[in-house]
């Protein structure tokens, strides 16, 4: 037997039929794949890179998306995999002195019961985990893979090159979770969304940061950069930041890496001086922030899950905990009945839809707050930190992030609570 096939996949790679290919074998397509070789499902993935290397992606789950890793039994591997969580969050701004703000942390243990915090962990290990994961129970697992047609269907199908040979397999269903570019979306002629952007997005991963405390997350804003700071313990720190559309390029080229550090260096956070004299430790990347959504994560013969259904804006760090739920959701789908039809994803599709707009509104509120700049954007996020003091309900959209967006009532994602929290005429 080939080293990268298990018991259950063996009958599936030799006469080309399988229960499920899915395509894209990152946290999600891994994740799902070794839920449903679990369960006894014969499932091929077939996996483009042929190693999971640093991209800025995301590294933080949020409570919520922690007690779904819990609902999938994976939540032990990715603590014995070095899972490292936070305790306290600390909100820094320009427009306070940082002593007030280091005199109020907030406990993040407090939001999902036993969950501790938000759990952090480097991309491409997570990536490389549960691949290994999904290979050890059963499910048959290529790199190095190009996908050519994706056929959906009453007779799903790919078609795929590896190792020098071109083959056709055939499967019930065929599971997209090839990201932001999904071919396989766009096989099941499946419509993306998206928003206009609002601001610039950058990350990148730090190394020798041996002052910051390791269990403390961190944001702030001052002058024309939001910073974002979740350490991974061990002097490790992946550290983003937000700044305007027209510097796009303000972190280019090779003094990009230097210049984005020292962007760390606030007045209102002082102790990021202990990240601005660390050492990059991968490349940094910068994107436009954007949501992006579907309102039919699924055909016949075809569903998504995690970025191919349509993604939050980065800024509130969602992504796994969504892709997560998409996981959980579907492989729940998928164990609790042999009818796979369209009809049977239909309660995913609504719980997605209306937990990514929820998303979006949460977000939206998070980017008017800390991620635009200038003596307006100071005065509103000063004025928004006296007046949730008086009325914390004007905070409940962080309460969607950290708990999930299903445990705030539905009247606070309107247009009328934006115009309060964000001081605006109704």
């Amino acid at each position: 037997m080939r080293p990268d096939i298990g018991p259950a996949g063996t009958a599936g790679i030799m006469d080309n039929t399988f229960d499920l290919v899915v395509v894209g074998g990152g946290i999600a397509g891994s994740a799902l794949a070794a839920t449903m070789a679990r369960a006894g499902r014969s499932v091929l993935v077939l996996e483009k890179s042929e190693a999971f290397e640093d991209r800025v992606r995301g590294e933080w789950i949020a409570p919520w998306g922690v007690a779904e890793v819990k609902r999938l039994g994976l939540y032990d591997l990715l603590v014995a995999a070095g899972g490292h969580h936070l305790d306290r969050h600390v909100t820094y701004d320009e427009s306070k002195p940082p002593e007030e703000a280091d005199a109020m942390p907030m406990p993040l243990g407090m939001f999902i019961p036993g969950v501790p915090g938000p759990l952090c962990l480097g991309h491409p290990h997570h990536c490389q985990t549960l691949f290994d994961t999904a290979g050890r129970a059963g499910a048959v697992m290529l790199r190095g893979v190009d996908v050519t047609r994706v056929v959906a269907g009453a007779a799903p199908s790919v078609t795929y090159a590896h190792a020098g040979e071109t083959r056709t397999v055939h499967a019930r269903l065929v599971v997209g979770a090839d990201g932001r570019t999904s071919m396989v979306r766009e096989a099941a002629a499946i419509v993306l969304h998206q928003d206009k952007p609002h601001h610039m997005f950058a990350g990148m991963l730090v190394d020798g940061v041996s002052g910051w405390d390791d269990r403390l997350q961190a944001i702030g804003t001052e002058g024309e950069f939001g910073f974002l700071a979740f350490p991974q313990g061990g002097g490790r720190v992946r550290v983003y930041g937000s700044f305007p559309l027209e510097q796009r390029r303000r972190f280019a080229g090779p003094d990009g890496p230097r210049a984005f550090l020292d962007a760390f260096r606030m007045g209102c956070a002082p102790a990021n001086r202990h990240i601005a004299e660390g050492t990059p430790a991968g490349p940094v990347l910068a994107y436009v922030n954007a949501d992006a959504w579907t309102d039919r994560p699924f055909a016949e013969g075809v569903v998504l899950v995690g970025d191919a259904a349509g993604w939050n804006d980065p800024i509130v760090g969602l992504g796994l905990s969504i892709t997560y739920r998409d996981v959980r959701m579907v492989t729940d789908i998928l164990k609790a009945s042999d009818d796979w039809s369209p009809a049977a994803f239909a309660p995913y599709a609504e719980e997605r839809a209306e937990r990514l707009r929820r998303l979006r509104f949460a977000a939206s509120l998070t980017s008017s707050l800390d991620a635009e700049f200038g003596p307006e954007a100071r005065a509103r996020r000063h004025s928004f930190d006296k007046r949730k003091a008086e009325n914390p309900l004007l905070a409940i959209h962080g309460l969607a992030i950290m708990a999930g967006p299903e445990n705030v009532p539905a009247e606070f994602f309107t247009p009328e609570h934006r115009a309060r929290v964000l001081g605006e005429p109704a």
